[in-house]
């Protein structure tokens, strides 16, 4: 299987499956001291792992990572850093039940990846799906925790905004808000419908879709390039490659399509400190391609968890019709831990652009004017 890179100058590969001993990644092109730690990772890591509430997945892993390379310790300052040099992370299976498949190897679970991995290559991985598990992401979550010393200043932070028909009221958000409830949720109000709400669809055996919204602050303007090597288009691409997502937008998004040009462009004025600024941010940071300085927001749709308790119609690998009920533990919102993989692959791309652009340009990232 090919392709489990991203990235040019700051680049990921993932590695490892949902049933595997260990999964983990090697971050290639990471600049020399930058300071890291595992507790560094580890506080992010936390974030996304199973089993925190009643609302996630029950496996019980405590996402415990090594570093393996690419660091050692700075001895004038007594801290670890990077050494330029590749850095692998590795972190252990430890709470795997793959007697929980025994019964669905050979048939194909409606809205999973088995049908489609089986006709590639011939062969899937049962067992939580291999590479196609929400499990592969934990070692995103660990790259994106050193993405973020890449780029001085830079605030990354993510939010679920809907939870099936139930949107958060934009006027109650509050960031510190996200770490006060189990839905990363910015809305008080809405988290306490989403905990009801969630509790339904959970009992019943059922599974339901969310949004969420990732904004990165801090960013610099004059990140990305026209055409080919947009922000956004990289953006796009890496919340796509996130496992259960099915649609992204940047800035208004497809609320853009309801707007007039006067509505939509985003005004600027000059501002008593000489510094350039906008009057909206209906772009979401990024025009042409390219960052203005205002803050990067990014949303994205994850589906329902598509292992369910509802029997599913389906058919095996022999041609048979048949019907099909998942067991295991599984999340009936996967979209909830979703928020810090978003966080995490935001942070990647702008890493990674903010490293290209210092190489094709050798400009400092300052400008006369700057939003």
């Amino acid at each position: 299987m090919s392709f489990n890179s991203f990235g040019h100058l700051f680049r990921v590969t993932t590695w490892g499956e949902s049933h595997g001993p260990a999964l983990g990644c090697v971050i290639d092109g990471c600049p020399p001291r930058l300071p890291v730690s595992e507790a560094l990772i580890q506080s992010f890591l936390d974030r996304r792992k199973p089993g925190q509430s009643r609302f996630t997945t029950q496996r019980r892993e405590p996402d415990q990572v090594r570093i393996l390379s690419g660091v050692m310790t700075d001895e004038a300052t007594g801290t670890l850093v990077t050494t330029g040099t590749p850095i692998s992370l590795m972190i252990e299976n430890v709470d795997q039940r793959s007697k929980d498949y025994g019964e669905i190897k050979d048939r194909y679970r409606p809205g999973h990846a088995d049908y489609a991995y089986d006709i590639k290559y011939g062969i899937r991985d049962y067992r939580g799906g291999g590479r196609s598990s929400a499990r592969e992401t934990a070692a995103r979550v660990a790259a994106g925790a050193i993405a973020r010393q890449v780029v001085p200043g830079l605030v990354v932070r993510g939010a679920l905004v809907q939870m099936g028909p139930h949107r958060i009221d934009r006027g109650n958000w509050d960031w510190d808000e996200v770490a006060n409830n189990p839905f990363f949720c910015p809305d008080a109000k809405a988290a306490a419908v989403f905990e009801t709400y969630l509790d339904g669809v959970r009992k019943a055996g059922s599974s339901i879709g969310a949004v969420i919204e990732v904004v990165a602050e801090g960013v610099p303007p004059g990140l990305g390039a026209p055409v080919y090597g947009k922000l956004d288009a990289d953006l796009a691409a890496a919340m796509m490659s996130i496992n259960a997502v099915k649609g992204v937008e940047i800035g208004d998004g497809f609320a853009a399509a309801e707007l007039s040009g006067e509505s939509n462009a985003d005004e600027m004025r000059m501002g008593n400190d000489g510094r350039l600024l906008f009057l909206s941010n209906h772009a979401g940071g990024i025009l042409g391609g390219i960052s203005t300085g205002q803050p990067v927001v990014c949303r994205f749709a994850v589906k329902p968890t598509s292992s369910i308790l509802q029997p599913r119609r389906t058919v095996d690998r022999h041609g048979h019709d048949t019907e099909i009920v998942t067991k295991g533990r599984h999340d009936p919102c996967v979209g909830i831990r979703a928020v810090p993989v978003g966080e995490a692959m935001m942070a990647c791309v702008i890493a990674d652009h903010f490293l290209r652009h210092r190489g094709q340009t050798g400009a400092p990232l300052a400008w006369p004017f700057q939003a």
